[in-house]
């Protein structure tokens, strides 16, 4: 059996590890936390339960074909419940619920945002033959320049809205600026700006209103838990608190790792899941890479990050599980995130209000309620010290004036702050960038790094710094690919 040596239990990491283990090959994973799923796991303040980062499952055929990979259904390990209303999005106090079912979209267009109906019937058809042509992209290694001239991206070229940002694409289908917003703030899982995310990018909220949302019984780091029994029952090893210190290097071949705990290891092939930048920044040696040296890693755009806010409340709210709460200029919100990196003075604030659907994540007729503002990443150099006390009132302050949280703050029973500091400092983000290198059409694709990393032999990379992108649908399909060739190639040279 080929060793596989995997950096980090994210869920790209244990995507592979996965289906690496159940067919055949010996997979060890090496994880600096205590517990798996990196931002995709979990943890537990008193009796309430929280995910990291990611709060809902979209797309949840790949899920589906991953686990069909490692011989195994998904649904033998998590309980999935589809949300209705997706989320409700509010604007100056008019809260609008958002459905997948075509029939209830209509109805709220045509209250909300009436003369819109037709677009929103445009848009679904235009984009679903859009996310027709664009998935074999997604779904393909990209480590050629004339990989731009297969039959399948000649087929995609004209589906990618080149020139246009989402705001641009979305504004071809509707007329009201809040029902944009509504089809175009999904630029935030990728950190972007609508303004500036690439065109091609409206698949995300079509995503959404295609397939649905949908959270999983325990919360969606149950994904990783699950990957991560698989692996196990697979023969796979996991080895949690054994963070990688150094990735030794001769000439351009990985030839071991060097574990924090002092021991050696040797495989085969080594994936990295670990945050890209962050790796290559501390786990290679100066002067081994080239086109991603530190320096060049610094010339890279970057995403957003977030301010996050846990809270569990001896409270049950009369609140949707996902309520996104729009600052009143929001461009003004997300330039000051993007570009000016500055702290607005009226965020954007989406709020988890996971206990309505879910009774495990804390005691009955308490809330688990999780709380994130965007804000800009640690380039900002803001002094998160200083400001994180202020920030959370003001947030505190929006949420109780404006939403149905009207007393969130007599109700508190536990509570936990991260801030772009911690992000970075506890979570080994770089510059706590949450959701990884940008994706301007000059970091996508061929021009990001590559699955199979260019710069070391024997190295793969999965997660979202490398193709398809951030984001849980892609980082399972930057496992898949990843996996595929490694299986494919046995190892041929390129």
């Amino acid at each position: 059996m080929k060793k596989i040596a995997i950096i980090g239990a994210g869920p790209g990491g244990l995507a592979s590890a996965m289906i690496l283990a159940s067919n055949g090959y010996d997979v060890h994973v090496y994880e600096k936390q205590p517990y798996v799923g990196g931002r995709n796991g979990h943890f537990t303040i008193g009796d309430y339960t929280f995910d990291i980062g990611p709060t809902f499952l979209s797309m949840p055929q790949i899920m589906e074909e991953i686990f069909e990979m490692s011989g195994r259904n998904a649904h033998d390990y998590m309980d999935l419940k589809e949300l209705s209303p997706m989320y409700e999005l509010q604007f100056d106090g008019v809260r609008i619920p958002m459905y997948r079912d075509r029939k209830k979209m209509l109805t709220t267009i045509t209250e909300h945002f009436p003369g819109n109906e037709l677009g929103y019937e445009r848009f679904m058809e235009d984009t679903g033959e859009k996310m027709e042509a664009l998935m074999p992209l997604l779904q393909t290694r990209h480590h050629r320049l004339t990989d731009y001239l297969s039959k399948r991206a000649l087929k995609a070229l004209p589906k990618l809205s080149i020139g246009k940002s989402v705001y641009d694409v979305l504004s071809d289908y509707f007329t009201d600026e809040k029902l944009k917003i509504a089809f175009t703030f999904q630029a935030k899982y990728l950190g972007m700006s609508p303004w500036e995310c690439p065109g091609a990018f409206s698949i995300l909220s079509y995503m959404e209103h295609e397939w649905g949302v949908f959270h999983p019984i325990g919360g969606v780091n149950r994904l990783s838990k699950a990957m991560a029994a698989v692996t196990r029952e697979s023969g796979g090893n996991i080895h949690l608190e054994n963070g990688v210190k150094r990735i030794a290097v001769e000439g351009k071949k990985i030839t071991g790792l060097e574990l924090e705990s002092g021991e050696h290891v040797r495989a085969d092939e080594y994936i990295i899941n670990a945050d890209f930048a962050e790796a290559m920044n501390h786990l290679v040696d100066d002067g081994v890479l080239k086109s991603h040296s530190k320096a060049k890693l610094e010339k890279k755009k970057y995403s957003c990050s977030t301010f996050m806010i846990y809270v569990g409340l001896d409270k049950k709210y009369d609140m949707p599980h996902h309520t996104i709460l729009f600052a009143d200029d929001y461009q003004k919100n997300v330039n000051e995130m993007t570009k000016d990196l500055v702290l607005s003075d009226e965020p954007s604030i989406y709020i988890h209000n996971a206990s309505v659907t879910d009774p495990t994540l804390a005691p009955e007729g308490h809330s688990a309620v999780y709380i994130l503002a965007p804000v800009p990443n640690n380039y900002s150099e803001i002094d998160w010290d200083e400001k994180q006390e202020t920030f959370k009132k003001l947030i505190y302050d929006e949420i109780e004036e404006k939403t149905g949280f009207t007393d969130i703050r007599n109700h508190v029973v536990e509570e936990k702050i991260l801030t772009p500091k911690q992000w970075q400092s506890d979570h080994f983000v770089h510059k706590g960038a949450t959701f990884s290198m940008g994706h301007q059409l000059s970091q996508m694709m061929y021009f990001r790094p590559h699955n199979r990393f260019q710069e070391l032999e024997h190295c793969w990379l999965v997660g979202g710094g490398t193709h398809p992108g951030s984001g849980l649908p892609t980082i399972l399909e930057s496992a898949r690919i990843t996996t595929s060739w490694i299986r494919e190639k046995e190892v041929q040279p390129s």
